[in-house]
């Protein structure tokens, strides 16, 4: 017999006429696989518009500066709303005064800050950077256009002063108010929007109370601002899109089809244009019948000096609105 051990007889379990096979193994449950949602892309038509709103906004600029400083009636219209700053000015500057005085170095570096934080928390790291260079290229453009590029021609007898347009302080204010803007949540913008226009325009008629300004400059630094947050919706890249709140998303990941509508801000910036309209068209009726003398019922510093403020209003909420508008859109991802 032979010892190999691949000849060895197989024992046999009693009362069985074989071997059983062992039980299979539990198959294991299935695991649902996790789908990332697909990468947020940007929405060209809205940034192509955003670009057309800068672009308008240049042009408003030159617009402001060649008829305001450039032709004869401009600067009467300009120099007399200047002249009836005078009435009620020792009442309203202890208003003003403090108003103006929050506009400091400390202040465009504290505003840069928040705004940047603010980026900075929702991981938008491109948009801490945009929103930096916003509130420096706005304020660089004001400097330079009133000291290097902008001159005032001596159109008026008396002493000449030097060309005063854009407003500084006005740029300061509105740079930092839409930096905030742009960086905030979508669900923030309206709430941040009122109150960035309504420090705007405080800060801007404040430099028409003290007759630090003129109307045609806090216009012309609105446009600068405008122009600058204009641009810098217009490059907005896809890691700055907004995301859906996870009460508004699909079990998938994806947001659901409205979970971007944004009626309140759509509300807000409507009712800010049609102050604008209102505003504005008060001021361009009354701006044309101090150019062509007609009488007006109190005295013509003192209707120059309120169109000049209404101006100012309708100008600062329409920049408001439109770059509400202009975020909300560019910010958007594509459907």
């Amino acid at each position: 017999m032979n010892g190999d051990s691949r000849h060895a007889p197989v024992a046999v379990p009693p009362g069985g006429g074989g071997a059983t096979a062992p039980a299979p193994a539990p198959a294991p449950s299935p695991v649902a696989r996790l789908v990332a949602p697909p990468r947020p892309e940007t929405r060209p038509g809205a940034q192509v518009a955003a670009a057309a709103v800068a672009l308008v906004a240049v042009l408003a600029v030159w617009l402001t500066y060649r008829v305001f400083v450039t032709t004869l009636p401009g600067q009467q219209l300009d120099d007399l709303a200047r002249d009836g700053a005078l009435y009620g000015q020792d009442s309203l500057w202890r208003v003003a005064e403090p108003v103006l005085d929050v506009v400091s170095v400390a202040f465009v570096v504290a505003g840069i800050g928040a705004a940047m934080l603010v980026a900075v928390v929702r991981r938008r790291w491109i948009l801490a950077l945009q929103v930096a260079v916003l509130v420096g290229g706005a304020n660089l453009t004001t400097q330079v256009l009133k000291h290097s590029v902008l001159t005032r021609p001596d159109l008026l007898p008396g002493w000449y002063s030097g060309n005063t347009l854009p407003s500084g302080h006005t740029t300061v204010a509105a740079s930092v108010s839409v930096a905030l803007l742009l960086a905030t949540p979508r669900a923030w913008r309206p709430v941040v929007a009122l109150l960035g226009a309504s420090y705007t325009a405080a800060t801007g008629v404040s430099t028409l109370v003290g007759q630090w300004h003129r109307p045609s400059d806090v216009v012309a630094a609105l446009f600068v601002v405008l122009a600058w947050g204009a641009l810098v919706c217009a490059l907005t890249p896809a890691s700055s899109l907004d995301v859906a709140p996870r009460r508004r998303r699909l079990p998938s990941g994806e947001p659901e089809p409205h979970a971007f509508s944004s009626p309140g801000s759509s509300a807000v910036a409507g009712l800010m244009l049609l102050g604008a309209l209102v505003t504005g068209i008060l001021a361009f009726a009354g701006g044309v019948r101090l150019v062509d003398a007609a009488s007006v019922p109190i005295g013509e510093d003192v209707t120059a000096y309120a169109v000049g403020v209404l101006g100012v209003l309708a100008a600062t909420a329409a920049t408001f609105a439109l770059l509400l508008l202009v975020r909300q859109a560019t910010a958007r991802p594509q459907d």
